[in-house]
């Protein structure tokens, strides 16, 4: 893993469990163990990490969504239970993800730059001196009047003009439940679930052997055929088909576990 040093934490350094020591460190929190939480935490916070990567875009404080990540992480780990059948990656991540949603939902906010606020500022003031003088106010006319183009007058005022926030709530109800505009907001491609997914694949791609991770790379990422990975990896077509069904039945029950 590459170095990446986020609130003082060099994550390069971070410990890795193996699925055994994994379920062991969960049996030990289950009753209570404070050391086994603790070692816990420290080595999913590459978890964490993972999770944040998917909103660097917005431009957020990174330590700020580690943190709260980490938030998350900590109250999946006192929550999860292995009786509920499926790996701790996977009922984490949503948790860790709702809190950096609340972050940067709290945190974000729309700003216009202060040539722009002076431009609206004097075209609400033209506006309202057209007016007193019974002139009419259209865009044009406070346009013409400013010795502007059109467009910024219009593109000033739409900019301090009450905007939407997609964290803005849509529905509240007594109980404290929340419905945000964003959760009406739909996207095939990246919701939660793919992100899930994706996080499970990697987890089992991870565990496969050296050689068998390659063959599936080649013939799922780069679309070659079995009988160019032969070629490539020197062995022959019968022993890459065979690879490749033993890599994918490893993969399905471990993103089933």
């Amino acid at each position: 893993m590459a170095k990446v040093v986020i609130c003082g934490v060099d994550t390069s350094t971070l410990p890795k469990l193996t699925e055994k020591q994994t379920n062991a460190l969960l049996e030990k929190i289950a009753v209570g163990d404070e050391r086994a939480r603790e070692e816990f935490i420290v080595a999913n916070l590459r978890l964490v990490l993972s999770v944040i990567k998917r909103f660097w875009a917005k431009k957020a404080n990174s330590d700020d969504m580690f943190q709260a990540g980490s938030i998350g992480l900590i109250k999946a780990i006192d929550n999860f239970n292995l009786s509920f059948g499926v790996k701790f990656s996977t009922y984490a991540v949503p948790m860790i993800i709702g809190e950096i949603k609340r972050i940067l939902r709290d945190g974000n906010s729309m700003r216009v730059a202060r040539s722009i606020r002076d431009t609206a500022q004097l075209a609400l003031k033209t506006r309202a001196e057209l007016e007193q003088r019974d002139e009419e106010a259209s865009m044009e006319r406070i346009a013409q009047e400013m010795k502007v183009k059109l467009s910024e007058v219009v593109y000033a005022l739409d900019a301090i003009s009450d905007t939407v926030s997609i964290y803005d709530p849509v529905y509240n109800n007594n109980s404290g439940d929340t419905l945000l505009l964003m959760d009406q907001l739909g996207d095939d491609k990246n919701t939660d679930e793919s992100w899930t997914e994706k996080v499970a694949l990697d987890c089992a791609l991870n565990k496969l052997e050296d050689r068998e991770k390659r063959i599936i790379y080649l013939r799922y990422y780069e679309g070659k055929t079995q009988t160019e990975i032969s070629e490539e990896i020197g062995i022959s077509q019968a022993q890459v088909s065979r690879l490749e069904k033993t890599a994918l039945s490893t993969i399905k029950n471990r993103m089933q576990i």
